[in-house]
Formats: structure tokens, sequence, C-alpha cells
């Protein structure tokens, strides 16, 4: 059982910066997609940033310049750093795992494991 733990989150001011991490238990599988995601209020959850086994990595383009995602294999834990935050960002961030590798990492429904999540607060 893959079992994923955030943290990190907190609140922060407008062009501020966070890092948010992500543990895990163990990989699904020796090909994996690692994702972010998010849910405002409100809003539904949106894929913000996502890995995969070989370190591809992609984003929304909404974080394109502004949010990084990496991983440390050593210690199984995923990061996004998030930096110029807008109050727009403010939303719970959840990361998600999946076995294997689809094209671009896939949607939300492709991720069969994921973590409670860890707010973001973001104020202008």
């Amino acid at each position: 059982q893959v079992q994923l733990q955030e943290s990190g989150g907190g609140s922060a001011n407008s062009g501020g910066s966070l890092t948010l991490s992500c543990g895990a238990s163990k990989y699904p599988s020796d090909d994996y997609c690692m994702g972010w995601f998010r849910q405002g209020p409100g809003k539904e959850r949106e894929k913000v940033a996502s890995i995969n086994s070989f370190g591809t990595t992609s984003y929304a383009d909404v974080v394109k310049g502004r949010f990084t995602i990496s991983q440390d294999n050593a210690k199984k834990t995923l990061y996004l750093q998030l930096n110029n935050l807008k109050p727009e960002d403010t939303a719970v961030y959840y990361c998600a795992a999946m076995r294997g590798i689809v094209w671009d990492c896939g949607v939300a429904r492709d991720y069969e494991h994921w973590g409670q999540g860890t707010q973001v607060t973001v104020s202008s």
C-alpha cells in the first residue's frame, strides 16, 4: 500500500514563497507518475504539476515559471516549490501517485494514491 503525506502548507503574502513536501511510503512501481493537484473553494480539483520516474516534468499554464516540482528518490519525497504566490493559488494541495507512465502524467482520475492534502492560503 502506498501512503502519501503532505507537509509544508501554510499562509503567505502575495509574492511570497512556500515549499510543499510529500513523503511516500514507497513508489507504486518502477515506472510511475507523481503529481501535485489543488482544489480551491468552489472549484474542481486541477493538476498543478507532475513528474515521472524518468524526471520528466509538466506544469499547468497558470503556474508555469512560478512553481517547480522535484523529487528526491533516496528519500522518496516529492516537492513543490511555490514562488511568486498569488491569492488565486489559495487551495488545498494534494500529492498523488500512479503506477506506470501515461502521456503528460494523466489527469486526476488516473491516480490511485492520494495524500490527505495541505492548505495553502495566499493573502493580497
